[in-house]
Order: structure tokens, then sequence, then C-alpha cells
């Protein structure tokens, strides 16, 4: 794992400082280090992979949020051990369904010479050794409800790589108190739990995700440093400032893969004003892409689409239907050449989602560079509405109409229909003032009349997947099943 020989610095040097803490439970470095080597010397942990003896050791890991999980995925990845990582809230016939898949993965075998993983009667160091940079360690998984999700696997050397940019950018050191109050499975929560015990430095989570909960932690536990998905953010800055919370000891906020809209970045800078606000584009796939920092006292750059310009070592391309680089300033999908990048699927490759041309991958994401070489983000081409013939991207939409009195949130998905094909639709959760005409309005002058939607809903809470992302997926099916979290305005 990347971050295992760290693990045994820091168990030496700081034995006794905060690794993880999750709730009420604590972990030191030295005895995170030495209760997931107990697991490898005893062998516990594996049980869906090592097929033969060729084959490194796989675990399929699905727990809670708790120090147990950073102890059983250390344990997991030692040598040339592979964790998949699981969501736990996954309905039983999807994690069943995962594991027959798991029992068919076949990494490959370990690289001669390299620590499978297992003691031999060693220190607990020997245990823990890291394998081979270029082996596979990790398998992620794409969001799902019930069908069965892509499966993306991850090198030692990725991480390894990706450490350094996000410690440099980012300023990361083993001083850094960080919580992350998403769920341990979740991609960008685990990368920030190994990225944090890669520095040496403290890493919180909670048992589970509760606003009130985070603002407690960053006060009780003297966080500096918070990492995030945009809604989750959105509701803790919400509820920090209703209750006049102090967030002056945070350094650090992190909006982790998507750039914030005008209001909660207000919100956060109102309850964290020494704060460095961190946005980034990226991917599960892609690892970082591009990245800005808003300094105190600075101010934001005004256009909602502008999400930075690529990371050192990262380079960008924006590419037509047919393949051709399109010119500054024209809309195309975003392509990325980077040694951070996934090496792709071990299962689930449609080809409409990450995908390779030689030394360049895709998401699918559309998006356009600037004169200025900054990445405008338009969306997912998946996400995509086609509506009587027009190509409509949400994210344009939502971004036209964020600051609309009293749309707090505004969230555009597209529902079938027999006329159009898919109709454009928006949701919104806001106060009194939010009125379908008022929002109506708002669009007619600010968006085309293929972009302008042609119905809207008040929410009573957000959508949101396990991870704590907007899912306008979700949003659909709560419409087209008359969820009553959802009514029609007007």
């Amino acid at each position: 794992m990347p971050f295992l020989d760290r693990l045994e610095h820091w168990a030496r040097v700081r034995p006794h400082a905060t690794a993880v803490e999750v709730g009420a439970d604590r972990l030191g470095f030295a005895e995170l280090r030495d209760r997931a080597a107990s697991l490898v010397d005893d062998g516990a942990g594996a049980g869906v992979g090592a097929a033969s003896g060729e084959d490194p050791p796989l675990t399929a890991l699905s727990l809670p949020n708790g120090t147990e999980f950073a102890v059983r995925f250390a344990a997991a990845v030692a040598g040339s051990g592979v964790c998949a990582v699981l969501d736990p809230g996954w309905p039983d016939a999807q994690r069943a369904a995962v594991r027959d898949r798991l029992r068919e993965f076949r990494p490959g075998p370990p690289a001669a010479g390299a620590d499978t993983g297992h003691s031999t009667g060693g220190k607990p160091s020997a245990a823990l050794a890291d394998g081979p940079a270029d082996s596979v360690f990790l398998l992620g998984f794409t969001s799902g409800t019930t069908s069965l999700p892509k499966a993306f696997t991850r090198s030692r050397g990725s991480w390894q790589r990706s450490f350094e940019h996000s410690t440099a950018f980012f300023g990361l050191t083993g001083a850094e108190r960080t919580l992350a109050p998403g769920p341990l499975s979740s991609s960008l929560t685990l990368f920030a739990l190994a990225e944090s015990l890669h520095a040496g430095a403290a890493f919180f989570a909670l048992p589970s995700f509760d606003a009130g909960a985070a603002i407690a932690c960053v006060s009780a536990r003297r966080i500096t440093r918070i990492v995030a998905a945009p809604a989750a953010l959105r509701l803790i800055s919400e509820r920090a400032v209703a209750a006049g919370a102090d967030g002056t000891g945070l350094t650090g906020i992190v909006s982790a893969g998507a750039k914030l809209d005008a209001a909660t970045r207000a919100l956060v800078r109102r309850w964290a004003p020494n704060a460095t606000v961190y946005e980034y584009y990226g991917a599960a796939e892609l690892s970082y892409v591009t990245a800005s920092a808003l300094r105190p006292g600075e101010e934001p750059d005004p256009s909602a689409t502008a999400v930075g310009r690529a990371l050192p070592g990262v380079h960008l391309a924006i590419r037509g239907d047919e393949g051709g680089e399109l010119p500054v300033g024209v809309p195309g999908t975003i392509f990325v050449r980077s040694p951070l990048v996934s090496d792709g699927y071990a299962w689930g490759d449609d080809g409409e989602a990450y995908r390779r041309d030689g030394d360049w991958c895709t998401v699918g994401d559309q998006g356009f560079l600037d004169a200025d070489a900054v990445l405008h983000h338009l969306g997912r081409r998946a996400d995509m509405i086609v509506t009587a013939g027009h190509n409509v991207y949400p994210h344009e939409v939502e971004v036209a109409l964020r600051d609309v009195p009293g749309a707090r949130t505004i969230i555009v998905t597209g529902v079938p229909d027999p006329r159009r094909g898919s109709k454009l639709v928006a949701a919104v959760i806001g106060g009194a003032e939010a009125d379908a005409a008022g929002l109506r309005s708002a669009a007619v002058s600010r968006l085309a009349a293929p972009k302008r939607p042609r119905a809207w809903y008040a929410l009573a809470e957000e959508p949101l997947t396990a991870s704590g992302k907007l899912s306008r997926r979700l949003l659909g099916d709560w419409i087209t099943e008359g969820d009553d979290r959802v009514r029609p305005l007007g």
C-alpha cells in the first residue's frame, strides 16, 4: 500500500500521536500498525480471492465508519494484497453480486521477489511492507443503486504520485488535523485517510454523516482541515453559521471533486474566515486534474464553471466528437494525460465512462479551456439530456439559476416524456419566497428556450448518494415514482 512504509515511520517517530479517530474510538500510529500487522500474521481478512498461490490475496472490505476499517484496510493491502472496498449501504443483492464477480477477478501474480504481505516471523514492519509500485492494490466502485457497479483498479504507484501532488498543493503536513465527514468506503474519504497517514497527520471521521456532529468535532478536536463533497460542506456551513459556531481554527477547506456554488462558498468563508478554500476537479478514475486555491481576503473567480488550472504533470485537451482537438473556448470532451490515472476497469467497461486513447484518458466530462488555460467544467456527457432534439447539460442550467432569490439549491434532471423524449425539470430547496412564477421568469431571462425547465418541484431534502454527492438520477426516480420528498411547484 502506498502509505505503509510511512505508517511504519510514524509509528517509530510518533507512536502515540493520533493516527485515526472515529467517534469515541482512537488509534495512535503504533497501535494502528501493530493491529494491522497482527491481522496479516493471522491471515485474517482475505477470502474472496487468492484462488491459487500465484494470486495476491484479495480482501472484500465492507464495513461502516470506524477505526476497524482503517486497521483492516491497511492489513488487506500489505505486500501485494488487493482490497475491494464495498459500500456497506448497498442492498444485499448488490453486495452478493459484487462478491461473486470478485471470485473471478485475477489481479495477476505479484512481481518476482515482492513481499506477499505475510509475516515471516519478524517485526511488524515486515508484515506491512509496501508492494511493487506497478501492482494493483485497490478495487473501487462507481456509485450504483441496484445494478452491478463498475469496478476500477488502482496501482500503488498512482496513489504514491497523487500523494506528492496533494501534499504540495494543499499544504498537507503532519501538523494538520483533517476531518472527512463522509463514508470511508467512498473514494474521496478513503484517499483523505490514506494521504493523512502518509503525511503523519491526524485523521478524523464520523460514525455517520451528521452536520451537527461535524461542527462539534471541529471544535472539540481542534480540526484544522475539512475534506468533503460540496453538498456536505453546504449542510455543515449552513448549520455552523446559523448556530454561530466558531470556525476560526480552520485553515483549509477542500471541496472534493467539484466547485462550490457562490452561496456555499460565502457560508464557508463566513464560518471559517482564516481558511484557504481549495476546490479541485477530478474523478475516482482520474484522481486530481485541476485545482484552485482561494485564500482569505481574495476575491473568487466570478465564473461558475471555472475549475482551475491543471496540476503539475497533468495535461489537458478538449476534443470534438470526431476526435480532433478543439480551439480555446469551444466545448467538447475533456481528455487528460496524467501519471495519476487509474489502470481502467476490472469489469463493467461499456466504453461510455473511463476510456483511453493512447496516453490520453477521459470519463466523458464536457468542458472547455479559456485563454488563460483555466478549465471550465460543464458536466458529464452521460448527464446530458436530449430534449426535443436539443442537447442540454444540467450543470449549465443549475449555474445560470443559482442566485435566484429563495432557491438555495437547484438540481436539474430529465424525466421520460412521450413528445420530447426527455423533459427538462428542476427541483429546488429554498425558503418561502421560492415560487414557480419567479423561477420561470428567471429561466426566461437567463436561458435559451431549450434549456428552460418545463416543470418545477420543491424538495424536502437533497437527493444524495451514500458518499454525500447530489444525484440527478435519484431525483428523477423520486419524481417518476411520486416520492413524497418531492412535490410540484405551481
